[in-house]
């Protein structure tokens, strides 16, 4: 097919597992841009709030969400979350659900979630050798947009009409490419805060 229609290579059929991983990631991250944003805002009306995510002096939530940070657009970031994850499920769902889109659906949630990688690593940067805390809810977010952002992008970029091998080899090995990804902000974690790990053996 032509135009602003799917190709072949981003059939409905071949896009249905897209779809489902869309809207786990999207459901998940929704999730927990929900639970931050409540605990935002029990925190603003109580000071003396403790969110059930602090764990320890390095997981902390609480510790995060006081920060400039976490709110660098004016406004708590977690909701951004609540914007953008329920469009990634929606996507995912008619993927799923088999519904051809137009490849400018898919190139845009490639394109909105390179923007929230890139905020991602923005953020990871600052709780790990700024704040000097980890938010567990953020690292459900952050997971969440890694897993979304590869998905998304392999998938527009192999619906493309004259898609090469390039595309369709990262396509198969996607698992790879995410672990990948996944490893750097995990190896700088473990090496930011190795003291306080060992405590935990």
């Amino acid at each position: 097919m032509t135009g602003g229609t799917a190709t072949p290579d981003a059939s409905p059929a071949r896009l249905r597992g897209t779809g489902a991983v869309l809207v786990l990631t999207g459901a998940a991250g929704l999730v927990a841009a929900l639970a931050l944003t409540v605990d935002r805002f029990r925190l603003l009306a109580d000071p003396a709030y403790e969110p059930a995510c602090d764990l320890s002096p390095v997981l902390s939530c609480g510790s995060v969400m006081v920060t400039e940070q976490a709110a660098v657009l004016g406004f708590p970031n977690s909701l951004v979350g609540l914007v953008a994850f329920p469009v990634v499920v929606t996507v995912g769902m008619l993927l799923a659900a088999g519904v051809t889109l137009p490849r400018w659906v898919l190139g845009g949630l490639a394109a909105g979630s390179l923007l929230g990688a890139a905020f991602v690593h923005w953020l990871a940067f600052q709780s790990l050798y700024r704040i000097g805390a980890l938010c567990p809810w953020c690292l459900v977010v952050w997971v969440a947009v890694l897993t979304a952002c590869t998905w998304s992008v392999l998938a527009a970029a192999r619906s493309r009409p004259r898609a090469g091998r390039l595309a369709e080899g990262l396509w198969r090995w996607r698992a790879v490419v995410l672990a990948a990804w996944l490893l750097v902000p995990a190896v700088a974690a473990l090496e930011r805060f190795w003291d306080y790990w060992r405590t935990l053996a």
